[in-house]
This record gives structure tokens, sequence and C-alpha cells, in this order.
């Protein structure tokens, strides 16, 4: 047999074989089929094996945007039995229910809104845009009175069809040692609001609460409905997608409503979340100065939602998903803590780094949350990571590096 094989090598690869296939070939084919298979299993195994190690490692250093409800990474978690028996029957009875008085009562505002501010013209901040600054919160008289009062009513009414049927809420004594201050300086009204931010139920909360302004995409004020809701509020629209100047107007804009807020008492108060973005509610990111450049006092709110099944937190979820979880859960629960008014030393009216720093440290000591040093850059390699798990091992190196 070595002597055939050694004259079948030595012929010149023009002629062909003399048979079709050598006979000891075969068995060398089929020996190693199932090698090939176990290698593969393996080999499945062991990535996916790596890529839930990771993506545990990458949790540990992004932290305050991981989920710990039932409901697991995104929402998407294998649910108990129980709890699937549950959902499926909120989705029959419960949601669409929810649905319809929600958007009842988004109906009747907006028609709130739209017969208080006809044949009025807008406040402009920058006539000359085509896509400038405009609100109808500068209107006086009973317009603005009729707008106001509905818009809480009506918050707190959706706040209930959500299930938010009883907040807790705690108003905190002022110190008047604190910050060498005495309390017959404590002004009767701040310039803007400071709160944490974990959801999209803070916005109504803090309409409920004190009607105030918000900082809000530029494509909101263009919406059906929440458009014109978002004008009455006074919301100052940013274009986040943009690299230009345009932050620079928008916090010149922010900064002088904060200013005229703490002047004017009718004048519209700024509702602003230092923070950037939404977290699980168990910690606090790190403060923009955007909101402390006007050295004016502010009011920090802390706000809570403890729960046991699922998490009102907007962290890493979903829209959808998230208003449906939310829909389908009876009861939510919501805690607020109302610190007293800031004033802020000279040093701090100096430097707004330092300002935000203190504002952030007190409402981390007064509501239990852990100060966490990331960021919205951060949150984005986490969602995408979450959707797209190949490039778990170079996000992971990129950030250590």
């Amino acid at each position: 047999m070595e002597t055939e094989l050694k004259d079948l090598k030595s012929q010149p690869s023009q002629q062909p074989p003399p048979q079709p296939q050598p006979p000891p070939l075969q068995p060398t084919v089929t020996n190693d089929d199932v090698p090939l298979l176990k290698n593969s299993e393996t080999h499945h195994s062991h990535n996916s094996s790596n890529i839930n190690n990771n993506l545990d490692e990458l949790e540990k250093k992004f932290a305050a945007y991981v989920r710990h409800d039932v409901y697991g990474r995104m929402g998407r978690g294998e649910l108990p039995l129980g709890e699937k028996f549950l959902l499926g029957i909120a989705l029959i009875t419960l949601v669409p229910v929810r649905v319809v008085l929600a958007t009842t009562l988004l109906v009747l505002y907006y028609l709130i809104c739209r017969i208080c501010t006809l044949f009025s013209a807008p406040n402009r901040e920058e006539e000359e845009e085509e896509d400038g600054q405009e609100d109808y919160a500068h209107m006086g008289g009973w317009r603005r009175t009729v707008i106001v009062q509905c818009g809480r009513s009506l918050s707190r009414a959706m706040l209930f069809v959500f299930g938010f049927y009883w907040i807790k809420e705690t108003n905190r004594i002022p110190d008047s040692t604190a910050q060498g201050k005495e309390e017959s300086e404590e002004p009767e009204r701040p310039g803007a609001i400071i709160s944490n931010h974990v959801s999209y139920i803070d916005i109504l909360y803090h309409m409920h609460s004190s009607f105030p302004s918000f900082v809000a995409k530029r494509s909101v004020g263009k919406l059906p409905l929440v458009g014109l809701i978002s004008k009455c509020l006074g919301c100052v629209y940013v274009q986040r997608e943009s690299k230009s100047s345009d932050f620079k107007g928008v916090s010149g804009v922010v900064t002088e409503r904060v200013r005229e807020a703490y002047q004017n008492k009718s004048a519209p108060m700024m509702m602003l979340f230092p923070e950037g973005t939404t977290t699980n509610g168990d910690y606090l990111l790190p403060f923009k100065t955007g909101a402390f450049l006007s050295t004016v006092p502010v009011r920090p709110v802390i706000l809570r939602y403890p729960y046991r099944r699922f998490s009102p937190a907007w962290d890493s979820i979903s829209g959808v998903r998230h208003v449906i979880y939310l829909l389908c859960q009876f009861v939510n629960h919501l805690e607020v803590v109302r610190l007293p008014i800031y004033c802020p030393s000279q040093q701090e009216k100096d430097d707004p780094k330092l300002y935000a720093s203190n504002v952030r440290r007190l409402m981390a000591s007064e509501g239990n949350l852990i100060m966490s040093d990331i960021g919205l850059p951060e949150k984005r390699v986490y969602h995408a990571a979450l959707n797209g798990n190949n490039s778990l091992p170079s996000v992971l190196h990129q950030k250590d590096d």
C-alpha cells in the first residue's frame, strides 16, 4: 500500500488517479465528522459563557443602569409562570381601560390648551430662526390660570391612571445653621427645581407639584398634542444631536429663565435634571453645571420608586415595553423628598462646578443614593452591549483604557 501511494504521488498532476477515491481516505473522513461537531458545540458553549461573564463584568461597571426587577435585563428576562399569568390578565383587562383613560386626559388637556391659546401669539426667544424658542408660558390673566390649574389637576389624574394612587411626600425642615445662613434670609421662591431623573413619570409628578418648564428635544415641540402642551409649559428646546454652538444658546436661555423665575414670582419656574439621563433610581450621576450657572438658590427634590415586581425606572428598557409593563402593574409607588432651598455661598457662585457638586452630595446623602462617576456615554455603551453582545470584549477593553 505504501508503494502504491508513493507511485500516485510521483505521477504528474495532469494524470488522473487510477481510482476515483482511494479507500484509505474514507475512514479518515467519517472519523473526522464527530470531532468537528463536538468542537463546534464546545466553541459555542464557550462563547456563550464568555458573553455572560463579560456582561456581568459590564454591569458591575455600569451599575446605575442595571435593572433588578423580575423582568430582567431590558425587560426581556424569563418570567415565572405566576408572573406570566398576571401579565396576561392585566393585558386583557387593565391595560385597555388605562389606555382609554390616559388618552382621554391627554386630548382633554390639549383642547384646554388650544382654547386658551386661541388668538394669542407665542412668546419667541429667537424670531430670526425657523426653529427658535417659543412658548405660551408668559401669558397672563385667566388663560394662564386655567392652563396651570388644569395641567396640575390632570397630571395628578394621569398618575392615578398609571397606578400611582398614593404619593408619599416629605418636606425637610430647613436648617438655619446650614451654609451659615439664617432662616430669615431664605428666599420664598427658588430659581429652579433640581431633581434626580428616574423615569418619564418624573415629569408628570413635577407638572402636578409645581407646573414648571422643562428642557426638551426640539422635536417634542412638533409632536401632535404633546407639542402644544410643551409650549404651554414653557419648555426650552434643544437640538441634542447637534454639535454646533446651539448648546450655548440653550444654556443662555435656561440661565435667563432661572434668574427670571427667582426675581419674578409670576414667571414660570424651571425644572432641571442635571444628570442628563435616567438611572435605575439607586444612583446619582455627576451633575452638569448648566443648571447652576445662574448662581441663584435652587430647590433639590429627590424621587424614589419602590417596587416589588416591575421597576418604573426607565434605565435600559424600550419605551413601548416600559409603558406596557407599567400599565400592567396594578399599583405603583412614588416617594418624594423635598429638601430646603439651597442658597449658594460666594465660593459656589464663583465656581458653578463646586455649586453643582455640593448640591449633588447633599441630595445623595438625604436620599440614600449612591454617587456614580459614569454618565450618558457609558449608558450608550451599556445599551450597545445589551443589543449586540459580539462587541462586548472590545467595549470592555475600551472602557478599561
